[in-house]
């Protein structure tokens, strides 16, 4: 079934769709897996907020459809929810959004980042973050985005760990490029827990020269653009999803397809697509259930991939 004829099925329910149960699933809840830096467990499937959060948080309807959003990821057992300082008005939509009394502070794992320069700038910035987010005592997750000044923000962030006023530390970039300034970074310095890039079908190069670093050195990751912005999608309009991938993998959707080929490598913590849209939100968050492929399965499904382009 292709997402668009997924999606039409339930696209009548609107925000009401986040309290219609899922179809039976081979296992109850969503996957978890353990940050290695500690051993918490983590929602395999989480939002980004880049564009989809940037809403006037004066705009009611805007506001109650990201509220169904996000209650969705919490009702079905997600947390993390990954913004920055550069996605426009998203930490504060958040924030806001949190302090509803249906989204409880504490079932979300708030991750943000630091973009900018200095030291000074950067505490700012970090702690303006932890209010907008409406964080309580601690941010869960600071990044270093895109590796801006990273060496100045990493000194900040090992001792805003140690005072409690962040949980934990990461760096973060999205293109193949930054692959490699990451694994030198992570090869060098202590005290890194999550480190963020893409990773998708069509862009695999984190697979091979960054998790298996990320491995030996204890590190979480968490994978961003899985659709690759969504131009991955371009590539799927005159193709159904595989027979077999629906009956061996319980995927419904190219988006579910997507995302279970990221999280078929077991060193991913985590996925993170974005959207602003409670019937994709609810289609993402299904990749989180039933069985995940193995390496034979996913290498059928770059042979899929590369058969469609």
């Amino acid at each position: 079934m292709l997402r668009r004829d997924f999606l039409r099925l339930t696209a009548g329910a609107a925000l009401g769709a986040s309290l219609v149960p899922f179809p039976a699933f081979a296992s109850t809840s969503m996957l978890r897996r353990r940050i290695p830096s500690t051993g918490e467990e983590l929602p395999v499937v989480g939002f980004g907020t880049w564009q989809t959060f940037d809403v006037d948080p004066g705009d009611d309807g805007a506001m109650d459809r990201l509220a169904g959003v996000l209650r969705l990821l919490f009702e079905h057992g997600g947390r993390v929810i990954d913004s920055s300082p550069m996605y426009g008005r998203a930490e504060r939509v958040v924030g806001e959004l949190l302090s509803r009394d249906a989204l409880a502070r504490d079932d979300a794992f708030l991750a943000t980042k630091v973009w900018t320069r200095g030291r000074d700038e950067g505490e700012r910035q970090i702690h303006a973050s932890a209010e907008k987010m409406n964080a309580g005592g601690a941010l869960d997750l600071v990044q270093i985005h895109n590796l801006v000044d990273w060496a100045t923000h990493l000194r900040t962030l090992r001792s805003m760990k140690d005072d409690g006023s962040v949980r934990y530390v990461g760096l973060t970039h999205y293109t193949d490029r930054g692959v490699d300034q990451l694994a030198e970074v992570i090869a060098t310095e202590d005290g890194i827990d999550f480190v963020q890039c893409a990773y998708s079908l069509g862009v695999r190069k984190a697979a091979r020269d960054l998790f298996p670093l990320c491995a030996d050195r204890g590190v979480a990751v968490i994978v961003n653009r899985p659709f690759e912005g969504g131009a991955a999608f371009r590539d799927t309009r005159d193709h159904d999803v595989p027979e077999w991938a629906c009956e061996e993998l319980d995927v419904r959707t190219w988006a579910q397809f997507f995302l279970k080929f990221v999280l078929g490598d077991p060193r991913v913590t985590c996925v993170i697509p974005g959207t602003g849209k409670v019937e994709h939100a609810r289609d993402n968050v299904r990749a989180g259930f039933g069985p995940l492929p193995d390496a034979a399965q996913q290498a059928r499904m770059v042979d899929v991939w590369e058969r469609m382009r």
